[in-house]
């Protein structure tokens, strides 16, 4: 196994000898399955004109909608979704698969790559190319706030009790205090920051055209580390849990986890699969390939990756 080495603040790792056997199962899925929100054993995933519920065993509802685009969200009982067509934000009880609200907010970026997240009682989505993140109440389902932020802010993750927004052609990572609606610090990033995840203690941001992951302690707002994963990371998705980062690519393999500690890369899984989404869950990770127009299923995340697993 050749051993990872820190030039420069950088995790360059290699290749892992313990990688573990791969363990999916492929669910085929019509048309353009794309981003993941979980719901229990099931997961919603946005489709061409539509958004579907699945379990491993199949589909189990389909709601349309004029362009579901981005990452989803699960709060309040319902599933809360972007739609790029109508520039609105459309939310779905859980239980009846039915639409209660659509919250004319604005969508920042109609090409889809965005997120929608919950945080302090409310949900966030951009809402303004200019730089405007809309803060919605669920209890209204009207904008509550709107927030000025860098331009081209699409990316948000909640999480370390702050709502934290990338902007891709500023490079920057900005911390917003819930409490006031108010930017609080401001982060540089590399090449092409995107998608973003709170949790194992830091904040982990693509940035993929330099195919890193930055790790950004949450109280400083200041990078603490990067790993080296691919050449780029582009229009991949990245998630947390299990003591781990789990991170959707685009080339050499499906995912890689990383040890949020070492910044070592502990397992590279399954094959190039084209862009598509990732999410954990104990019970398993759930990815999708929009263009091989399928969806996957991985097993016992909680041994991928682990070095007492070694063949």
């Amino acid at each position: 196994m050749k051993c990872a080495a820190v030039v420069f603040g950088i995790v360059v790792a290699g290749a892992p000898a313990f990688a573990a056997k791969p363990r999916e199962q492929v669910i085929p899925v019509p048309g353009f399955a794309d981003f993941l929100a979980v719901d229990g054993k099931t997961v919603w995933a946005t489709n061409s004109g539509r958004v579907e519920r699945w379990s491993r065993k199949g589909k189990r509802a389909e709601v349309p909608l004029a362009h579901p685009c981005g990452a989803m969200t699960i709060a309040f009982k319902s599933l809360w979704v972007a739609d790029c067509e109508d520039f609105t934000l459309t939310r779905i009880d859980l239980k009846t698969a039915k639409i209660t609200a659509v919250i004319a907010t604005g969508i920042a970026n109609p090409k889809g790559e965005l997120n929608v997240v919950a945080g302090a009682g409310s949900i966030w989505v951009a809402s303004d190319a200019k730089g405007v993140i809309a803060r919605v109440d669920p209890a209204t389902n009207a904008v509550a706030a709107s927030i000025p932020t860098n331009p081209d802010s699409y990316y948000l993750t909640f999480g370390m009790g702050a709502l934290w927004a990338v902007s891709g052609t500023q490079q920057t990572l900005q911390k917003i205090d819930p409490a006031t609606n108010a930017v609080v610090a401001t982060t540089p990033l590399g090449r092409e920051p995107g998608f973003l995840a709170a949790g194992e203690g830091s904040i982990w941001v693509q940035e993929q055209g330099d195919g890193t992951v930055a790790r950004i302690d949450p109280t400083t707002a200041a990078v603490s580390g990067r790993v080296k994963v691919d050449e780029t990371l582009k229009y991949g998705d990245i998630d947390t849990g299990g003591g781990k980062v789990w991170l959707r690519t685009t080339a050499g393999q499906t995912f890689v986890v990383i040890d949020p500690t070492s910044l070592a890369i502990t397992a590279r899984m399954g094959a190039p699969a084209g862009s598509g989404a990732l999410r954990y869950t104990r019970a398993g990770v759930w990815t999708t390939a929009h263009d091989a127009h399928t969806m996957s299923w991985w097993r016992k995340p909680k041994t991928i990756g682990n070095r007492a697993t070694a063949p």
